[in-house]
Order: C-alpha cells, then structure tokens, then sequence
C-alpha cells in the first residue's frame, strides 16, 4: 500500500539544525502521470487528425473522379453532337450548290409553287438568349451548350428538310428537250395548219421520225397513258409542285398509269395520231392546271 505521506529529515551537522518536509505522493504521482500523458494525448490528436485529413482527401478524390468521369462523358457527347451537326453542313453545303440555269428557271416560277420548296426562317434570338444567363461552373457551360447544340440540330433538320424539298423540285423541273428534232411551232398564237386561221397553240411541236424516243423532261409519276382525241396517244406526267407535262401524237407507248420516271427516261414514240399533219411531239407545261409556254424551262437543245 502506499503511504499516504513521506517526510523528508534535513540536518545540519555544523549547528545541528534540522528540518523536516512532509510530501504527499498523490499530487506528485498526478502530475508525472500528466506529463507522461500529454504527449500521448498530443500524438493520438494528430493522428487522428491526419487520419481524418486523409479521409478527406480520398473522399475529395472521389467526388474529383466521380466529376471527371460525368465530364468525360458529357464532353464526348457534345463531341458527338458537334460531329453529327458538322456532317449535316457538310452535306448541306454539298447539296445547296445549285445550277445557274436552273436557279434562273426556279426564279421565274410562280411564288405558290416555289413556297412549295421552302420553309420558315431561322432567327438567332433563342440562341443568343440562352447565352444571356451567368455561368456558375462545369455543369452550367455543359448543360447551356447542350441546349444550343439540340435547338442548332433542329434548325439543321429544319434546313435539311428544305434542302430536301428543293432538290425534289429540281428534279420536277421539265428542264430537258423531249425529244430530237426540229421546231415546228411554237407556243402562242400561229396559223392554224388545217383551215389557214388563227389559233391558240398550247406547246411546242418538235417534227421528228416517227417511232423516234419521247423522254420525260423530269422525274415524276404517269398520270396517264391513252389516246385523247385530237391529242392522239397522249402521256401526262405528274412531277409534283403543281408541276404537269403532256407528250401528244406518240405512236406508242413505253410506259404505264402509275409508273414512276427518272428525267430522261423513254415514255413513248413520235408518232401522228389524232389531229396531226406528220410525224410530230406535240409538247405541254402546265403550272397548277395552267398551260404555260415550255421554253421557259428548257436548257440547251438536246445534240
């Protein structure tokens, strides 16, 4: 057991004084006990505190990872998006080149049938406004460009479309001579060749060989293929746009009602059937059922 007090003698052998200290252990012990124990209690604190730190550290990295795999992910899906919308110019590039001449004849269509062919107007305003907002950080840039990118691909659909529908009306443009041949009369008023008087030619003739090859002038589907008196055997082609053409006096038939045509593809033969004087195309335009004069869309005579 230990004691609960010691006392200390101290003698002077010259004057033979003495003195006596009397201490208490307990409060000794308590403070080598503390100062044993700072330095314990000051270690583990910063171990624990380096290990929280660390902790720390790992969770920061990651949250940093977790971030840069979403930023990875959405950054290559921006990529993909600029690649599909850089495709979609290229491609409209391509296809908006247009020929001159037919530029010139489109332009001289008549406005309900060129609407036909367009769409409506692209206006910046959305896009300039989605800029307008203050970027907070990462997520913000992304999510704003990701916007923009879907609002600039609707847009490039949207002229896309309409790329789309202008090829279809160059295609529908009766832009090439239906056949070889020498021009007999032209569209307007001339001498009637049966009674010598005047009268009101709705086409152009072009004289020929009979059984000579009639081609569509444009891409469009056969209406119809059958004789229609004064005509004779008569073709008429629908090319869409309120486009129509008409090929009189063939001698045959190449093609049937409902069969699609490319330009340039044989429909029938020159012929003189129904009120014809000789081997002759008798050749019509119509524009939304209006017989309109064909030179205005025809190129350069076929060699």
């Amino acid at each position: 057991m230990v004691p609960k007090r010691y006392t200390i003698i101290v003698e002077n052998k010259t004057t033979g004084v003495i003195r006596r200290f009397t201490l208490r252990p307990w409060p000794w012990l308590a403070v080598l006990a503390l100062l044993f124990c700072v330095p314990v209690l000051f270690g583990l604190a910063v171990r624990w505190s380096a290990r929280a730190e660390m902790q720390a550290l790992r969770d920061a990295a990651r949250t940093s990872e977790v971030e840069n795999a979403s930023y990875r992910e959405a950054t290559a899906d921006l990529t993909g998006q600029i690649t599909a919308l850089q495709d979609t110019i290229n491609e409209l590039s391509k296809r908006s080149v247009l020929d001159p001449e037919l530029a010139k004849v489109i332009a001289r269509l008549p406005a309900r049938v060129r609407s036909q062919a367009t769409g409506g107007t692209t206006d910046g305003t959305a896009v300039r406004s989605a800029l307008s907002p203050a970027l907070v950080g990462p997520e913000d840039t992304f999510g704003i460009l990701r916007e923009l990118l879907a609002r600039l691909e609707t847009r490039l659909q949207t002229a896309r479309s309409d790329v789309e529908k202008r090829s279809a009306l160059v295609a529908a443009m009766p832009s090439i001579w239906p056949t070889h041949g020498w021009l007999s009369a032209t569209f307007g008023d001339r001498e009637d060749p049966f009674n010598g008087g005047e009268e009101f030619h709705t086409g152009i003739d072009l004289s020929t060989d009979k059984g000579a090859p009639v081609v569509a002038t444009a891409a469009g589907r056969v209406e119809s293929a059958a004789y229609n008196g004064a005509y004779g055997n008569m073709i008429v082609i629908d090319h869409g746009f309120g486009l129509k053409t008409r090929y009189a006096h063939l001698s045959g038939f190449a093609v049937r009602p409902g069969d699609m045509v490319e330009r340039d593809t044989v429909i029938g033969f020159v012929g003189a059937t129904g009120r014809a004087t000789g081997p002759h195309l008798h050749y019509e335009v119509l524009v939304n059922g209006q017989l309109v004069n064909p030179f205005q869309f025809l190129g350069p005579r076929r060699p």
